[in-house]
Order: C-alpha cells, then sequence, then structure tokens
C-alpha cells in the first residue's frame, strides 16, 4: 500500500507540475476535504499516513505534541484544512500568516517552483481573510474538539485521540507603518489568544515591504515586550489557565552574524519562549536552476533544499550560544527522517515542513516520524 500511495503521488505531482502552483495548491486541499468528509474514506487516509508509534509523543512548553512532525505557516494560511492535516498525520500545524485586516496579497502569479533545486519561490505578501475571521474558524474548530474529547471519554472503548496543537503566525497588514506594527500584532495576539496553543511572530517574511526592518533588536522588543504583558494580564484574569500560550520569534535566514547575536541576546534578556529558524531567504545563491528562469520570476522568497545548511547551521548557533535554554522549531530543507534528525541534532525541539511537502508528497508527516531517533 505504501508503493501504491508513493507511485500515485509522483504520477499526481507529474501533472500538478505542469500548472500554476498557488491554483493547484487549492484543487488539492479542496480535494483532501472532499474525500475528508466521507467517514470511511477518512478512516482509509488516516490509517495510511499517521505514524501509531506512541513514543513519537512530545513535550514542550507544557504543550503534548503527538509527534515532532509540524507544518510550517504559509500552507494553511486560513485554517480552513485542519481536518485534513490532522488525518495526514502532523503534529502541529501552524495556520497565518493572519493579519488584523483582510488583504488580498501580492499580484498573481506569486508561486513559483524550481523543481531542479526541490525548491519554491514565493511572494504572497500575507494573503488571508483577516484575524477575525480566522478566529471564527479556529472557535469551531475547538468546541468541536471539544465535543469530540468528551464523547471518547465517555466512550466504554479504548480510544486514543491526540488533539493537533494549533500556532498562530502573526505580522502586520502591509499598509501600517512600521512604527505602528506592535497595534496590528496586539490585535492579532487579542483575537487568536483562545484558540490557538502557541504564537510565533513573523517579521521575518520578504514579501512585505519593510517587514524585515523589525527584526532589528529596538523594534522586536517593544513587540515582544507588549505582547508579554498582554499575556500576563490576559493570565491573570483566568484563574483556571495552565497553558501560558508560548511567544516565538521567527526569524530569517539571511540575517548578518550581529544581527542574529542581537536576537539571542534579546530572546535572552526578556525570557523569550523560543525560536522559529528559519524562514525563507532572499539569497539565488548556488541554485542549479537556469539563471536565466530565476530571474524572470524575481523577487520572493525560496524555501527547499538550498535553505537545508544555513537553517541548521542557525539552529546549532542558536541552542550553543545558548546552551539549549531557548527551545528552538527548525524550519528549512526538511524532505526526509535523515534531515529532521539533522536538526534535532543541531539542537531544535520541534521540526516543521512546507517545501518537502509539495515535493514529497502528503505521507511525509508519517515518513518523518517513522525514521526520527526517538530520544
Amino acid at each position: 500500500m505504501k508503493f501504491i500511495f508513493a507511485r500515485m503521488y509522483q504520477l499526481i505531482r507529474s501533472i500538478f507540475f505542469w500548472f500554476d502552483a498557488e491554483k493547484v495548491h487549492y484543487f488539492a486541499m479542496n480535494a483532501l476535504r472532499f474525500f475528508c468528509s466521507i467517514g470511511f474514506i477518512k478512516k482509509i487516509l488516516a490509517a495510511n499516513f499517521q505514524a501509531k508509534n506512541k513514543k513519537l509523543a512530545f513535550e514542550s512548553w507544557g504543550l503534548e505534541f503527538k509527534n515532532r512532525v509540524g507544518l510550517a505557516a504559509g500552507f494553511d494560511k486560513n485554517a480552513k484544512y485542519l481536518r485534513e492535516l490532522e488525518v495526514l498525520g502532523f503534529g502541529f500545524v501552524e495556520i497565518g500568516t493572519v493579519t488584523p485586516k483582510p488583504q488580498d496579497g501580492n499580484d498573481q502569479p506569486r508561486l513559483f517552483r524550481l523543481p531542479k533545486d526541490k525548491a519554491i519561490i514565493n511572494r504572497m505578501g500575507f494573503n488571508n481573510d483577516g484575524v477575525k475571521v480566522v478566529a471564527e474558524r479556529l472557535k469551531k474548530w475547538k468546541e468541536k474538539h471539544e465535543v469530540q474529547s468528551t464523547k471518547y471519554e465517555n466512550s466504554p472503548l479504548t480510544t486514543h485521540h491526540s488533539r493537533l496543537i494549533i500556532g498562530g503566525n502573526i505580522g502586520k497588514n502591509k499598509v501600517t507603518p512600521n512604527e505602528d506594527a506592535w497595534k496590528d500584532y496586539e490585535i492579532c495576539f487579542n483575537e487568536l489568544f483562545d484558540y490557538v496553543d502557541y504564537f510565533v511572530v513573523n517579521v521575518s517574511s520578504p514579501n512585505t515591504p519593510g517587514l524585515r526592518e523589525l527584526q532589528e533588536k529596538d523594534s522586536l522588543r517593544k513587540i515582544l515586550s507588549h505582547l508579554q504583558t498582554l499575556r500576563t494580564e490576559r493570565l491573570k484574569l483566568k484563574i483556571d489557565s495552565v497553558v501560558e500560550k508560548p511567544i516565538l520569534l521567527k526569524i530569517a535566514p539571511d540575517l548578518t552574524q550581529s544581527q542574529l547575536d542581537d536576537v539571542i541576546d534579546l530572546a535572552k534578556e526578556i525570557q523569550l519562549d523560543g525560536l522559529v529558524a528559519s524562514n525563507t531567504t532572499i539569497s539565488r545563491e548556488g541554485l542549479i536552476t537556469d539563471a536565466a528562469i530565476v530571474t524572470a520570476i524575481g523577487a520572493g522568497g525560496l524555501s527547499g533544499l538550498p535553505v537545508k545548511q544555513r537553517s541548521t547551521e542557525i539552529v546549532q548557533y542558536i541552542t550553543q550560544k545558548t546552551n539549549g535554554e531557548i527551545p528552538v522549531i527548525a524550519s528549512g530543507g526538511i524532505f526526509s527522517a535523515a534531515d529532521a534528525n539533522e536538526k534535532l541534532q543541531a539542537g531544535a525541539v520541534l521540526v516543521q515542513v512546507w517545501t518537502g511537502f509539495i515535493y514529497e508528497g502528503p505521507a511525509i508527516a508519517k515518513k518523518i516520524c517513522n525514521g526520527i531517533a526517538v530520544q
């Protein structure tokens, strides 16, 4: 069965790659949504795509992840496909990037494949439905999950149901000036607080003009410290709350050594919960794809195999410089269990895939889980 699915995806991928990448993405996910709406097909998919080893469970920030393999932000921007991604065996899904107001993002086409490099270039531009719409979807998901949990608890049968951990990746609207960016992050934080398990502050996307300027130490301190204060105030009002909703920062692989040191120093200073390393790169060095093709594609963030080494180097550097005191989620160039193990050995606590999902197919989470060196 595993061989059949693998061969089938190779055939499907070869067909999909003839068409616009963004349109194919939504077509494929909507098709998966249809199949998951049919009970017996959903069970077949879950049986074939989910790793069954309970030893894969991992705890961090007071959250129990059923496994260490997550889906990075940008794949399910609007929290539309949580059921489908849970069926595919991901331990956690990061939705977003979400902004206060809905926005269309940059002009299409804005998503491009580089098959020779096993890479993708995107300049999406934080296209999303806006935080209120996304929060409402997450609210319904949470309510449905709570009903299911009660059903399982009251069942005479032994049923294992691990909750999908959901992260909220938040950003600012394109029209918001940088000096007011903290207000956008506050709005998203407050709207999503009750519905996500952790937050990731995104100031590292190359596709929103000026956004990466917020990675400078003073700008970061203002945004992150403010969110920490908001969290403290909210938790004081919720006596029963046991989870503090971790706040992480996603950083770019293009940071200079001094900028990376500034981020680490700030993270230690304000006791940030963690870092995500790394976002897409603006570099085009070392690509196999014809330079004329890359030039014609134009601006955008590059992800996939070309960022693998740099991402690992950043994870390792952060871990060594902080003695492992700041947890890191590794993202960048993960296609296999070997890639995931490399990131974990470098010091990461969790891994995220995105481009790897496109090239390796829907079984990627299970393949990685089955090959992870359980620690």
